[in-house]
């Protein structure tokens, strides 16, 4: 599979951004998604494919820039849609399925056929999980930051707490791939941009 380049997925992202400031924010995110998951590739104990990492965490957003409206507000309530969105956008690009899922799988800590029927989400009825160890390791990466206004990285305990209304199950799960992982030092990539941790 040939992997496209940092220059080729930022390209991607000026052609869907719908403005700057949306290409700012979405971008900054993904980037620093990416430095997370380098940050934690060493302590996987797993040969993971390192350029897989980096392009499926510089991808896994880009589907939040169809849920821009005119004005540049984000439809937050529509939220939950951005990984299927993404997943088409990529497709439509010709890129992968291995590359699509980042998109699709990367929502919480994963979720279920069970959770779109039993939660009501506006989601096609499918399981959206991450499998490999490439896809698992951006979905946790991208726990310890926010798009909020402004941006925030989140500490391993702050999302503990957030994750729990989605249930105990997803507690777990999320403590398992802190176990897996580790954590990130988000006092270092706080003072390179700037974002307050949460």
């Amino acid at each position: 599979m040939v992997i496209p380049t940092a220059r080729e997925i930022h390209a991607l992202h000026e052609k869907y951004a719908p403005t700057p400031a949306a290409l700012e924010l979405v971008y900054a995110h993904c980037e620093i998604v990416a430095r997370i998951a380098e940050q934690l590739l060493p302590s996987t104990g797993h040969r993971l494919d390192a350029g897989l990492v980096r392009a499926g965490a510089l991808l896994h957003d880009i589907g939040v820039y169809r849920l821009f409206d005119e004005s540049g507000r984000l439809d937050t309530r529509g939220y939950i849609r951005h990984g299927v969105l993404g997943h088409e956008i990529l497709r439509r690009e010709g890129f992968p399925e291995r590359l699509c899922r980042f998109c699709s799988c990367h929502t919480g800590v994963g979720i279920s056929r069970h959770d779109v029927h039993h939660q009501k989400l506006d989601l096609p009825v499918a399981d959206y999980l991450a499998e490999s160890a490439e896809e698992q390791l951006v979905m946790y990466a991208d726990k310890f930051h926010t798009k909020s206004t402004p941006p925030k990285f989140v500490s391993a305990d702050s999302y503990a707490v957030h994750v729990r209304r989605f249930g105990e199950d997803k507690v777990g799960v999320f403590n398992e791939l802190r176990a897996r992982f580790g954590e990130p030092d988000l006092a270092a990539l706080s003072t390179h941009y700037g974002h307050a941790p949460a």
